[in-house]
């Protein structure tokens, strides 16, 4: 990954694979997931699947990330918490205000708009090309026992210690000048 790599400060982790149908990995970020502030977005979770988990993985997290916000710590887009190792698919639209199609257990943290839902990318016009990093975090805890008012920094601080895995997958977006 390049400079502004969100896991070269934490410990090593197995990879495992994510997939999804509406983002592809080093592909652009489509428009159905920008911010519904820019033409054509729809603030909508992309489709997520994962699959080869490592063995003691006994609950999920998944976040996305921009690494390239021009705020010194980037900014945070969604974090789900304590989806059960039993599931490996979120379905488009799963991150929208209600939660609804999120599995039993799961929940959406507060983003870095403040708000408990998915917000799509926005990168500010004429900053150059963003990446959205994509995350399905392997977790060797049924439950992170963070706040569903936390942030997802201290989400990722929670996990850090608990991390068997991370499947990850990395799109872009740029708005022009």
């Amino acid at each position: 990954m390049p400079a502004n790599d969100p896991f070269g400060r934490l410990p090593r982790a197995a990879s495992f694979t994510v997939t999804s149908t509406t983002v592809t990995d080093g592909g652009a970020w489509p428009p159905e997931q920008h911010s519904s502030g820019l033409p054509g977005g729809k603030d909508t979770s992309p489709q997520l699947s994962w699959s080869g988990a490592p063995d003691g993985t006994k609950s999920c997290a998944v976040t996305v990330y921009d690494p390239d916000a021009p705020t010194g710590s980037g900014f945070w887009h969604w974090a789900v918490a304590d989806i059960p190792a039993t599931v490996t698919e979120l379905p488009e639209g799963a991150g929208d205000d209600t939660g609804s199609h999120l599995p039993e257990g799961a929940y959406q943290l507060p983003n870095d708009a403040r708000v408990a839902r998915y917000t799509g990318a926005a990168p500010p016009a004429g900053h150059g090309p963003h990446r959205y990093v994509v995350v399905v975090h392997a977790l060797d805890i049924p439950s992170t026992g963070v706040p569903a008012d936390a942030t997802p920094a201290v989400l990722g601080f929670t996990m850090a210690g608990h991390t068997l895995g991370r499947a990850v997958l990395i799109a872009s977006a740029e708005t022009p000048a």
